[in-house]
């Protein structure tokens, strides 16, 4: 019997794929195709959840399968990250869009990174306040006690690496040991690599011309051979989308999301507001946000639900690409977004849990010395999260620690960790395509009518 109601999620969730599928044919646009799949994961994932017990079998087995379409999505995306930034970054140089500004963009990137980090973080304490949370609140059963002691140990192993070790950990000691995706900083180490790389382009473009024309050919066949790949990928979103959202609200605690309520009230509350100061950077460079919000709706829906920044990096890209933002930059943006200054995972996330957790240790949260250094250590400690599952909970190990905070209590959120995880994803992607847009911007080098040009399938119909 077992068999047979699995078998019959699994036909269902493959007549909703095949109903997204009939909206392509009918050329229904990307963007509504990926908000219908989110919808219809919604809905089903309802569904089951009512017609199951959170514990049974079938509901287990028929999330299994569902991983293949959504795991496998995500699978995909990540396959493309290291290429893509890699061959991106080395064509921005071979075409001279970068030339001696990298410098200054990545300069410019990171300071908005990190600025609006620490907006995040004023605003995390400030939720965390104003919903009078305190760790307190929150009921220790054997799932928060199992979470606390992994993270103790967890924490044992990073506890004795300083700042300036941390800062060696972004540097590409071996870039093929970081091809594989060996390190939560890999990414970065990879932009670090492919500069040096361009920047070798250069100069010896000034004084063996040839041999750097035969480079460039090979690095632009190269790159147009991954946009490919990317473009195929992408043509997979709203079914990706589908998959995921159906699995995540189908294994949902929902009595423990009800129990916690406040908590996540409270977490979306702030995620809201900071969403709203990235639309207030886009309308005071003199964009338009309803643009901005048309045109990242996939990206922030598919960050929504994989909830990993990495996963994303090729639709951000792309998203960064419609709205005008040069290819060097986006990558540029996109890149340094996953372990830099990633607005929900690294800023509110941890800024909340030391409020919470700073009068069990006998600290008045209130204390202007207190918010003042909370959100300085946020802001220091953003470097190096990892945009893949558990960034937040090792950014929230860094600050804990450093403001000697009791960091088991950080296991607490254990059962609503999922849902609030998904909103923090979002929230990281949209800052770092901020950080692009605004970059641009700041530089002239926005291309204004591609920015308010109708929504471009982001080339996902190519």
């Amino acid at each position: 019997m077992n068999v047979f109601l699995t078998i019959v999620n699994i036909v269902v969730l493959l007549l909703l794929a095949g109903g997204l599928y009939y909206l392509q044919r009918k050329k229904v646009s990307f963007s509504k195709r990926v908000f219908a799949a989110l919808a219809a994961g919604i809905v089903f994932g309802f569904i089951l959840q009512f017609v199951y017990e959170p514990a049974s079998k079938v509901l287990a087995n028929s999330a299994d399968w569902y991983s293949i379409m959504g795991g496998g999505y995500v699978k995909f995306l990540q396959m493309a990250v290291m290429p893509l930034v890699f061959v991106s970054i080395l064509s921005a140089f071979t075409k001279l869009k970068l030339s001696n500004n990298v410098g200054k963009i990545s300069g410019s990137v990171i300071g908005i990174l990190l600025g609006t980090t620490a907006i995040a973080a004023a605003i995390g304490i400030a939720a965390a306040l104003s919903f009078h949370l305190e760790a307190v609140q929150i009921t220790k059963g054997a799932p928060e006690l199992a979470r606390a002691t992994e993270l103790q140990t967890t924490f044992d192993q990073i506890k004795d690496k300083t700042l300036p070790q941390q800062v060696l950990d972004l540097l590409p000691g071996n870039p093929f040991l970081d091809f594989t995706g060996a390190r939560p900083t890999s990414t970065i180490a990879i932009v670090i690599f492919a500069a040096f790389v361009g920047i070798a382009y250069l100069g010896v473009k000034r004084k063996q011309a040839e041999q750097a024309a035969l480079f460039a050919s090979i690095v632009e066949a190269v790159h147009a051979i991954v946009m490919r790949v990317v473009t195929l990928i992408l043509r997979l979103t709203p079914y990706g989308v589908l998959a995921l959202m159906t699995k995540t609200v189908a294994l949902s605690d929902l009595d423990a999301i009800a129990k916690l309520g406040k908590f996540v009230i409270a977490s979306y509350v702030a995620l809201a507001l900071m969403f709203i100061i990235h639309l207030l950077f886009i309308t005071f460079s003199g964009l338009s946000p309803v643009t901005y919000i048309r045109k990242a709706i996939p990206v922030l829906s598919f960050a929504f639900t994989s909830r990993t920044s990495a996963g994303a990096l090729p639709l951000n890209i792309s998203t960064q690409k419609s709205l005008g933002v040069p290819e060097g930059i986006a990558n540029f943006a996109g890149s340094f977004g996953l372990t830099i200054g990633q607005n929900g995972c690294a800023g509110i996330y941890p800024a909340m849990l030391a409020v919470m957790i700073a009068p069990s240790a006998g600290i008045d949260p209130l204390t202007p010395s207190f918010i003042l250094s909370l959100i300085v250590i946020v802001v220091i400690s953003s470097f190096g999260i990892a945009g893949v599952g558990g960034g937040a909970t090792f950014a929230a190990l860094l600050v804990l620690s450093s403001m000697n905070l009791p960091v088991a209590l950080a296991g607490l959120l254990i059962s609503v960790e999922p849902l609030i995880d998904m909103g923090r994803t979002a929230l990281n992607v949209s800052g770092a395509m901020t950080a692009g847009i605004l970059t641009s911007k700041a530089r002239k080098e926005l291309d204004t009518e591609v920015y308010n040009a109708p929504v471009n399938e982001l080339k996902a119909e190519a």
